[in-house]
Order: C-alpha cells, then sequence, then structure tokens
C-alpha cells in the first residue's frame, strides 16, 4: 500500500465529539477500508460499513437512467433495514458525481440516517481548483492520513459550495473550512 501523509482536520472531531467511546456507532464510509481508518474505529464500539463507489466510477444518471442507477444502488448500498448511520464520510465522493447522481445517492441512503447524522465532506472553493486524487483515512481524531491514488477516478466535475448546499437535499451545512489548497472541508447535519 502506498504511503500516506498527514492532514489535519478542523470539523473531523466534531463528528465524534457527543458520541461515548462505548456508545455504538453505526458509520458509512465511503472508499475502501483503509489500516489506519479500521485501527482508529476500534477505539470505539462501532458497525463500520466500507462501500467503495469510488470503484464504480463514473456514476452518471439523468432523466433516462435514474430507473437503472436506483437499481444499481440499490445492490451496492445493501444495508440491514435497521441501519442507522450516526456518521457518513463521503470525502471528496461529491466532486466526481453529477447532480442527478448525487440525488438518487441521497435516495438511497435517506432510509440510513437520523436526525442527529452527521456527515464530513470535501468539496472545492473554486471550480477551477486542480484535480487532487486522493484517497482519505483517518489517523487520530484530528489527523486525516492521505494517499495519493495510483489512478485518478474518471468524472471529476466538481460543485461549488452553493451548488453543493442545494443538492445535498438530506443534509444542510453546519460548517466548512477553506484549506491550503483551496478545497473546502465540510461538515454537515442530517436535515430529515
Amino acid at each position: 500500500m502506498q504511503k500516506s501523509s498527514r492532514q489535519p482536520s478542523k470539523l473531523l472531531p466534531s463528528l465524534f465529539k457527543h458520541i461515548d467511546e462505548g456508545e455504538l456507532v453505526t458509520v458509512f464510509h465511503v472508499g475502501p477500508a483503509l489500516p489506519e481508518t479500521v485501527d482508529f474505529f476500534s477505539n470505539y464500539r462501532c458497525k463500520l460499513h466500507f462501500v467503495d463507489l469510488f470503484s464504480s466510477l463514473p456514476i452518471v444518471c439523468n432523466e433516462d437512467t435514474t430507473a437503472l442507477l436506483e437499481q444499481q444502488l440499490a445492490q451496492v448500498l445493501t444495508f440491514p433495514s435497521d441501519t442507522r448511520f450516526d456518521v457518513c464520510l463521503f470525502w471528496d465522493l461529491f466532486n466526481y458525481l453529477n447532480r442527478d447522481t448525487i440525488g438518487v445517492l441521497l435516495t438511497a441512503l435517506r432510509p440510513h440516517l437520523k436526525n442527529n447524522s452527521l456527515a464530513h465532506a470535501f468539496s472545492v472553493h473554486n471550480l477551477k481548483t486542480r484535480h487532487n486524487s486522493h484517497l482519505y483515512g483517518i489517523q487520530q481524531l484530528d489527523i486525516l492520513s492521505v494517499r495519493h491514488r495510483l489512478a485518478a477516478p474518471p468524472g471529476y466535475a466538481p460543485h461549488s459550495q452553493n451548488q453543493l448546499k442545494q443538492l445535498l437535499h438530506c443534509f444542510k451545512l453546519e460548517r466548512s473550512v477553506l484549506l491550503a489548497d483551496s478545497r473546502l472541508e465540510l461538515l454537515l447535519h442530517a436535515s430529515l
């Protein structure tokens, strides 16, 4: 596995500040199960659901393909019906999905969200921000691990923060932090 670098996170601790280490936490993690992330969550009593949607890219949806995409996501997002996520780690997935695909994905996730579900994501501050293809993991509560992907996922078409606020119909933007490389770190709160 490729060596990782470290990136501080100002918003990641907010996902866990209300969670007691003895409390059962259900986590939806978009991407592969990196060793440091699994190790981080070993400190919690939790159920981890890793779904590497990046390996399915490009996922493109339009009016003609919505029903097909709903079927495909139903096959990939196979959670027990009583699953309710406390934490969703989307990383930079939304930068690779068009507006219709984001809508279908969130519609599929909505039954598994709670009113107090929190989520973390990355976006761009400027649509001309250069494409950085990374895998993200959690080393510590306020430190992310970042690895460069060997191959960039297809379909990079980022959305502005204002566009994402409208597209993420299940979530409201709680906070955002501008990072040095002109990306935004986002903290989202379920709005059901």
